[in-house]
């Protein structure tokens, strides 16, 4: 998770990092170096500014990459070379002269509105731009240099931030970089990781005094005065200096010191701003106002006080209570009432959270998943790692059996044969490393990305969660996609294609090679029983070459009987080493089986697997046969219609052969309606009643009698209807080719139809004014049993 916590400009831990309109994070003295301003605006800086970006570094500055990488304005984040507070304020001005000037001016910018200048000859080590070391103006105070600094910055409209990761640049506005929001969830969890990691104890007894952190005196000052703006302790002298009461400074609030912190505290005073060399920002200060730190008790991790409630960055005074979905940012009542997120789409924030924290979790379930497999896949690779030199010596040991038994005339070609084992084998051996360590590097980053978005789901600060939750949820599922298919599959396999023919005679001895290199007709398939299996009227069949195969596959044949004993035809072609064969005949005895070929040939049959159907029909409405206005529900297997007129719907199994049986149970008849139910074609009319084409056989009844129809032939009027809760049968006998028909157990009129032959379909229509719930799987009724019982 380490590099989840680093910052991509100094790569040190983040402190007080910022979010960039782009959703990444940097710290704040990390943004004040990237921060520049376009030429065109450089004619506005005052004379010592401009001097300063000559090519000569100041005076005083030794050899070796500009100073402001190892001070406060430079990028070190969590290091000891930041500002000149507390236990490390002196690193500064004996690094390179003027440095402590330069300091205080990063420092007293960073409550400003933007920053410095265009400087493309200095580089931090991450090729990122950063500002260039400011000297004192000769003849000038600290002070006076830094006003003018700060005014031509705070003047200045055109400065920009490029983000060190995606490149994508944005404007600074009035407020500067006060303007992005403080990442405060990924503040407390660098701390906490800190202090896990045994970092977050360098605080000692000597930070218990609060010192002033812009003093150049050496010890500082005792610090008499806190701004919880600018987060910045300060003496008398250097409040009177840096911080008058006047003009951008008129509007912060002054209140005292915080009072001694505790050994145990130490950690939770230096992420408020203590003296200490990891302390707060490259000038010690904190430009965020939704994380001011006033007083004890308000740390970045939590501490031994109570988390204050962050305030709204544009109303100080008003806290965080709801969230604009337009803009993804937590908002206050005030800008609801009086900015520009009045006329947005607002949720509640708990909400907002809440929905946000069950996104990324369901998010980390599935890249959790994909790392399990990753960790499986390792696991898989490290034996392939093993089987290859166990077998690599397999084949070394084989191979120098052969060719010692042909002696002299094989010893020329052993060491060739054998230089091609090894070469196989480190070819195999640097394929799978290569994927090992690349597939590490990968689990690495997930398990890192994994475990930050758990610290993050762990904080309960649902304005902080949500400013980050977005750019989490997108990083989760680039995470998830990156583990695409085929990426958990080795590329090559532990086996090794080769062996030697003995046989050819000794006047061939030159000749000999690696039978892979010549071709012969494959061997015989395996058929993997265990995963042949039967549902319905269809049959599953899988199989697999033996291992050791010295000849290769270019597909299969699998071949299947009529279920009779009949020949055998040909079902599939293919590469694939499973087949399912669907539409096949009910309670029948299928033989299968299955030969490989390539180009030399095709090789012998595998043994002969033979298969049973189900005995009865398990089937439903088909969803895409029916008209559009069927409207079907209980898993397809309760249909209805949306229109009065009769429409037709099938369903999915077909019948060429043997006895079924079948009911629909009415649930809902109004108004007498005449549904039809019966068999029928695949190509049957949906949009009028069942039997007035030719491809259909039914019997449509109303609530006291029915009719036999078949091409719009109605015959064999009956008695009896349906009602609510009546259930009609359908008995479809292809081996005496007839079709009957029941109402609540009872056969409806004699045999309605004689003569039906070919491949049939269930079928039913029906209009809104009925519904009906079909049942399958049923015995054959029991006066129709008894009856072929007296016939035999």
């Amino acid at each position: 998770m380490e590099e989840e916590l680093k910052c991509p400009v100094c790569g040190s831990l983040f402190r007080e990092p910022i979010i960039l309109p782009c959703s990444h994070n940097v710290c704040l003295p990390c943004a004040r170096t990237i921060a520049v301003q376009t030429p065109d605006s450089e004619q506005h800086l005052p004379p010592p500014l401009l001097h300063s970006r000559g090519p000569s570094l100041p005076t005083g500055s030794t050899a070796g990459p500009p100073p402001e990488y190892e001070t406060g304005t430079g990028p070190a984040c969590s290091g000891g070379g930041t500002s000149s507070s507390g236990g490390g304020g002196g690193g500064v001005g004996g690094v390179v002269g003027g440095g402590d000037h330069a300091d205080k001016l990063s420092l007293h910018s960073e409550t400003d509105s933007g920053y410095g200048s265009y400087t493309p000859s200095l580089k931090s080590p991450n090729g990122v731009r950063v500002l260039p070391m400011v000297p004192a103006p000769p003849g000038s105070s600290a002070a006076a240099a830094r006003g003018a600094a700060c005014s031509s910055l705070s003047s200045s409209s055109s400065s920009s931030i490029t983000c060190p990761q995606c490149h994508r640049s944005a404007s600074l506005d009035h407020r500067g970089l006060r303007g992005f929001q403080r990442n405060r969830l990924l503040e407390a969890i660098v701390h906490r990781y800190q202090q896990s990691r045994g970092c977050g104890t360098g605080a000692t007894a000597a930070a218990l005094v609060a010192h002033c952190q812009l003093c150049d005196r050496t010890p500082p000052e005792p610090a008499v005065t806190l701004c919880e703006q600018c987060d910045v302790l300060y003496c008398s002298a250097c409040q009177i200096k840096c911080h008058p009461s006047r003009g951008p400074f008129a509007k912060h609030r002054l209140v005292q010191p915080p009072p001694p912190q505790p050994a145990a505290s130490a950690p939770l005073g230096a992420a408020q701003g203590a003296p200490s060399g990891s302390g707060s920002g490259g000038g010690g200060s904190s430009s965020s106002s939704s994380s001011k730190s006033p007083g004890p008790g308000v740390g970045a991790a939590g501490g031994t006080g109570v988390r204050k409630f962050p305030t709204c960055t544009d109303h100080e005074l008003e806290n965080y209570s709801m969230y604009c979905v337009s803009c993804r940012t937590p908002v206050c009542f005030q800008c609801l009432e009086e900015g520009r997120h009045g006329k947005h789409e607002v949720k509640p924030l708990g909400a907002m959270w809440k929905l946000h924290k069950a996104q990324l979790s369901q998010a980390l379930n599935g890249v959790s998943d994909k790392a399990k497999e990753a960790k499986e896949f390792l696991v898989q690779l490290k034996n392939i790692l093993q089987q290859i030199q166990e077998n690599g010596l397999d084949y070394e040991a084989c191979l120098v059996a052969q060719c010692d038994a042909l002696v002299d005339a094989l010893t020329r070609q052993k060491a060739k044969l054998l230089t091609k084992v090894t070469k196989e084998r480190e070819h195999k051996l640097k394929v799978v490393w290569d994927q090992i360590n690349h597939c590490t590097l990968k689990l690495r980053q997930s398990t890192g990305l994994m475990e930050y978005c758990l610290e993050v789901i762990k904080e309960n600060d649902p304005s902080g969660f949500l400013q980050i939750s977005d750019a989490l949820i997108k990083r989760v599922q680039v995470s998830q996609e990156q583990w695409v298919k085929g990426a958990l599959e080795p590329k090559v396999s532990a086996e090794f294609d080769l062996t030697l023919d003995s046989e050819p005679l000794l006047q061939a001895i030159h000749q000999l090679d690696f039978i892979q290199m010549k071709c012969r007709v494959p061997p015989v398939p395996l058929l993997q029983l265990e995963k042949c299996c039967t549902r319905n009227n269809s049959v599953t069949l899988a199989w697999r070459m033996p291992p050791f195969i010295h000849s290769p596959v270019e597909g299969y044949i699998l071949e299947l009987d009529d279920g009779d004993g009949g020949q055998f035809r040909e079902v599939y072609v293919g590469k694939e080493t499973l087949c399912t064969i669907d539409g096949l005949h009910f309670n029948s005895t299928y033989n299968a089986r299955v030969k490989a070929f390539n180009s030399s040939g095709v090789g012998p049959y595998s043994k002969t697997v033979v298969l049973q159907t189900s005995d009865v029909a398990w089937f439903t409405f088909d969803p895409n046969s029916g008209h559009r206005d069927i409207v079907l529900s209980n898993d397809n297997q309760t249909a209805t219609c949306s229109s009065y007129d009769d429409r037709v719907v099938l369903g999915t199994a077909a019948f060429s052969k043997g006895v079924h049986y079948w009911e629909f149970h009415v649930d809902r008849y109004d108004n007498h309606p005449d549904p039809a139910f019966g068999v029928a074609r695949v190509n049957v009319v949906k949009d009028m009643m069942l039997g007035k084409d030719d491809k259909a056989w039914a019997m449509y009844v109303d609530n006291n009698r029915s009719w036999f129809m078949h091409c719009n032939s109605h015959t064999n009027r009956t008695e009896g209807g349906v009602f609510k809760g009546a259930t009609v049968g359908v008995l479809l006998d292809l081996n005496k080719h007839t079709l009957t028909f029941y109402i609540n157990g009872q056969q409806q009129g004699p045999t309605a139809f004689d003569h039906v032959d070919g491949v049939f379909m269930p079928a039913v229509s029906l209009n809104r004014n009925v519904q009906v719930t079909l049942h399958t799987g049923l015995d054959v009724p029991l006066n129709t049993r008894q009856q072929k019982l007296s016939g035999n």
